[in-house]
């Protein structure tokens, strides 16, 4: 039966490094039952990493839950690596860890970066998806981008206000390559004022409510510098997904069910995004949530998450 919250906290029963290309090596673990169909766990940002949080959207009696960091991101290592870190590297390392785990097919669940990287991933390797459960659609396009960059401030002018106003006068001109810049400097005390001030933009227009404790967790030094170097990073070169981003790639997708969940105040990644998806894709079945955000963690989107995951186990 759907459930009303999280499941209880757990720890991983496996745990595991991953050597990649790139001088990269990916964190990944294994949670819930051994023997139960697989369910992989996609964090956001790029670059923000997963948390024990993340493992709790799934019945541990029932899946086996795999939650791994993304390059660059997390537990993942190096750091705010973005040597050989595109969409393409991360698909790959996707079907690396599969492999690695000897694992058939997936159920996909992730949000916002997480449901682009799924996505990504679907039109790739569409034998080797069991669903898709998607949260605050992001499908990767310029316009998409530049929403995040100067479009909230319609609705945060405040928080856009400190995100534009960290930068010296002389670099507002160019967010996105000034941003980079800062992020990209070997000196910490100029890399992590910029991570920190580019993450604090993103936690602050997260929630439909102010969640002092969302701003707070963004801000930790080491979630800032993943997120915020390897997202800008991102950003400039289009996702490496081109300006039409993931949309035309939907036909791939035609036999594979999805369950989307979006925040109708979602301001991250707007609302209309998870319409023009669920309207290209035959098997998806959209829920929109009327008093909700961006986060996953609000009531609201939570307990629709988990019950999409339940709906797959009924099917499974």
């Amino acid at each position: 039966m759907p459930r009303g919250d999280l499941f209880p906290e757990i720890g991983p029963y496996e745990t595991g490094y991953l050597p990649l290309t790139g001088g990269h090596v990916m964190y990944w673990e294994q949670v819930g039952n051994p023997r139960g169909p697989a369910a992989l766990f996609l964090h956001g940002g790029p670059g923000a990493g997963a948390g024990a949080v993340h493992r709790r959207f799934f019945d541990p009696a029932f899946w086996r839950v795999v939650v791994f960091d993304q390059r660059g991101a997390g537990r993942s290592r190096p750091l705010g690596s973005l040597v050989d870190n595109t969409t393409p590297d991360l698909v790959r390392d996707i079907e690396a860890l599969r492999q690695h785990l000897a694992i058939d097919r997936f159920l996909l669940f992730g949000g916002s970066w997480g449901s682009t990287l799924a996505l990504a991933y679907a039109q790739a390797y569409p034998d080797r998806v069991a669903g898709c459960v998607l949260r605050g659609v992001f499908l990767g396009r310029r316009q998409e981008v530049d929403w995040f960059l100067d479009g909230m401030a319609a609705v945060f002018p405040d928080a856009h206000a400190a995100f534009v106003g960290f930068l010296p006068e002389a670099e507002r001109h160019d967010v996105l390559g000034c941003y980079m810049r800062r992020l990209n400097d070997p000196d910490p005390a100029m890399h992590l004022p910029a991570a920190r001030a580019w993450s604090i933009y993103e936690g602050s227009c997260s929630t439909l409510l102010p969640s002092p404790d969302t701003v707070a967790s963004f801000a930790q030094d080491r979630t800032a510098l993943g997120l915020a170097r390897i997202e800008a990073h991102y950003f400039l070169h289009d996702l490496f997904l081109g300006p039409d981003g993931l949309l035309p790639g939907m036909a791939a997708l035609s036999g594979i069910r999805a369950e989307i969940v979006q925040g109708r105040y979602d301001m991250i990644c707007p609302a209309r995004t998870a319409f023009e998806l669920a309207a290209a894709w035959p098997g998806a079945r959209l829920t929109i949530i009327p008093d909700a955000g961006h986060s996953a963690l609000e009531p609201g989107v939570r307990r629709a998450l988990i019950a999409a995951v339940e709906r797959f186990r009924v099917a499974t």
